[in-house]
């Protein structure tokens, strides 16, 4: 049972890190766009987006409540240790979410629309940003996990960690890997006459990804830190990254002719090896302190608990899967169902 919980678990960090990236992406993208681009972006991201973006958070939800149920020492380090950068991710999320509406529903032709679309791009920039520089803290052996705190001083414990040259490249990186989901998702959702300007923001962001990409495999390596020396030496993570570089040629030819559907799918599955080689470098060891390294294995509840998650989760996935992939094709938002 306990693999059934993995495999949810990792399924919706998966999904969310893809489909809510797409989303965080699209105010990326208007926020680094022509004021022109802007407005057709807008419209575009509203049209496309606007029936299901609530649908994304599904995916978060699911993934913490197996965290916290499922694997609750786990859980507890990352929320107390990790609390202000989760906090400002939620702000984040919670000051898009009020533009996204408010400057749709509210008075669209009043100077506030200034405020919400800016709202939106900024609060669609820092989320990713956030939520990448938590990962990195996981990662980048800064955190001090600890019962005697007065041995610390606060900085040391709660700053230090997330707030450093490791975790702000690896925020910048997933920040770039959203708009590269977003560019290439519009790609498919504007007629001819503009087509082309998202095909140029497709290869820019392109390009953006694999160079951070690049810059955190040299920061890490240049600085030693245990994540990036055991991703180097890896074969598993060598396989993954290899996979993911050699799909950049078709993926930019399908660019280049608009395939919107093989466009998706490569892109798609490229930022899926780059997670699988990301989370394959130190499984299951998730979380690389300072002076310890948590294996969520090891932090799982006992049997009888992961056995009443695992079958809830079936059971939930059940019922809310078909629903939610009927949702998806009645917006239109699954594309490969059509001819």
């Amino acid at each position: 049972m306990l693999n059934i919980v993995l495999f949810f678990l990792v399924t919706s960090l998966v999904l969310y890190v893809v489909l809510a990236g797409a989303d965080f992406g699209a105010g990326i993208v208007e926020l680094f766009s022509t004021e022109r681009s802007q407005l057709l972006t807008k419209k575009t991201i509203y049209r496309v987006m606007g029936p299901v973006w609530e649908a994304n958070h599904i995916w978060i939800i699911i993934l913490v409540v197996v965290l916290w149920v499922g694997f609750p020492n786990f859980y507890n380090v990352l929320v107390v240790y990790l609390h202000i950068p989760l906090t400002l991710v939620l702000l984040g999320i919670t000051m898009r979410g009020v533009a996204f509406v408010f400057r749709h529903y509210d008075a669209y032709k009043d100077k506030s629309q200034i405020l919400y679309d800016w709202m939106f791009r900024i609060s669609s920039l820092i989320t990713p940003i956030f939520l990448g520089m938590t990962a990195g803290s996981m990662l980048s052996g800064r955190l001090i996990i600890t019962d005697n705190y007065e041995a610390y001083s606060f900085s040391e414990v709660f700053i230090n960690p997330w707030l450093n040259g490791f975790s702000i490249l690896v925020g910048l990186f997933f920040a770039s890997l959203c708009t590269f989901l977003t560019s290439i998702l519009l790609i498919g959702e504007t007629d001819a006459s503009n087509r082309k300007i998202y095909i140029r923001k497709s290869k820019y962001a392109t390009i953006t990804v694999i160079t951070m990409g690049f810059v955190v495999l040299c920061y890490g390596f240049i600085y030693e830190v245990t994540f990036i020396t055991d991703f180097i030496k890896s074969p598993y993570t060598v396989g993954f990254v290899i996979l993911s570089a050699l799909l950049i040629f078709p993926l930019l030819q399908s660019i280049k002719h608009a395939k919107k559907v093989l466009s998706r799918t490569l892109a798609g599955l490229q930022v899926i090896l780059i997670l699988f080689a990301a989370m394959s470098a130190h499984f299951p060891n998730l979380i690389i302190a300072s002076n310890i390294e948590m294996n969520l294995i090891e932090t799982a509840a006992p049997s009888h608990v992961i056995n009443v998650l695992g079958i809830t989760l079936i059971i939930g996935g059940l019922i809310i899967l078909p629903g939610l992939f009927h949702l998806l094709k009645s917006f239109k938002m699954i594309k490969v169902l059509e001819r």
